[in-house]
């Protein structure tokens, strides 16, 4: 929807008066064309709104308020599907539960034309109020974490480096892949409590960007683990834990033929010394997707490196 939107409706109203409608039209022809949509209108109102408010009470607040705008071939009537509503939504308050640092729940307010609008709000926590606060007003998690989402996605969009956004890498990754399943693209726009507006989108540009950082590469080293044998199969699987604490890293050691395993006649409780190849898959935001010990040999006694299992 242009910015021209709302002059239009200006003119609709006056209709039925000619002398006012003409003083209007001269009054938008001065005002020129203005490149505002109805989102950015609808902030500046909303501003205006608590600038008004805050004349009689200092911490007035706004109710918070996200919409989700969803593009596709197949959103032009303005519905929101049952299966796009099952697969996005609930992502979406993921997504915004991960950048956010602690779980916000999200509820549905309404849905609306202008390809498919969802309207939704935080569910407001039940805080006990206490007595001798400060009156200056805090951020709420959602806004914290609306703040965090739209810079990576904005990011994700422009090709950005987003390693900044390591933590909250996966829960976008499954939001894009439900819309790519969909081909829909989603705007995200965000309402805060102090009049202000935070936008950002998520497109087929920036899908593909997440799939590209998806991609891994190995990484390789040689390492060796010294420990004693908890666990064995005969399919060659070794699980050597590194220390007598309960919490002592323990590693899976995979032998690529089972045989050499079994030649070996280990026991549980044995005390081992393996070098081994230790091999991570590492995508392009720095993620480890897959870890991964394979034995080459026996190794002379020493230490296990201090690795994560």
């Amino acid at each position: 929807m242009t910015g021209e939107s709302w002059r239009e409706r200006r003119r609709a109203l006056l209709a039925g008066d000619p002398a006012a409608a003409e003083a209007a039209e001269r009054l938008l022809d001065e005002m020129g064309t203005e490149e505002r949509d109805d989102e950015e209108i609808e902030a500046e109102h909303r501003a205006s709104r608590l600038a008004a408010m805050r004349e009689y009470e200092p911490t007035a607040r706004l109710d918070e308020e996200l919409l989700l705008r969803l593009t596709g071939p197949e959103t032009e009537g303005g519905a929101l599907r049952f299966q796009w509503g099952d697969a996005l939504l609930g992502p979406v308050e993921n997504a915004l539960s991960v950048a956010a640092g602690t779980p916000v729940q999200l509820e549905l307010t309404g849905v609306s034309a202008g390809s498919t609008v969802v309207h939704a709000r935080p569910v407001a926590a039940a805080v006990p109020a206490e007595p001798n606060t400060l009156d200056a007003p805090t951020a709420t998690a959602a806004g914290t974490g609306m703040r965090t989402l739209t810079e990576l996605l904005t990011a994700l969009e422009a090709e950005h480096d987003v390693r900044e956004w390591t933590r909250l890498f996966d829960a976008v990754d499954a939001l894009a892949r439900a819309l790519s399943k969909y081909r829909l693209d989603l705007g995200v726009t965000w309402y805060d409590a102090d009049g202000g507006m935070r936008r950002a989108q998520l497109t087929e540009r920036g899908r593909r960007y997440v799939e590209r950082l998806r991609e891994t590469r190995d990484r390789d080293q040689e390492i060796t683990i010294s420990g004693r044998i908890t666990e064995l199969r005969e399919s060659g699987w070794v699980k050597v834990k590194t220390g007598t604490a309960k919490n002592a890293p323990a590693y899976d050691v995979r032998f690529e033929k089972p045989e050499e395993l079994l030649r070996m006649r280990p026991g549980l409780g044995d005390n081992v010394h393996f070098r081994v190849r230790f091999t991570q898959r590492l995508d392009a935001v720095g993620i480890a997707r897959a870890t991964e010990y394979t034995y080459l040999g026996p190794a002379a006694e020493q230490t296990s490196l201090p690795l994560p299992p």
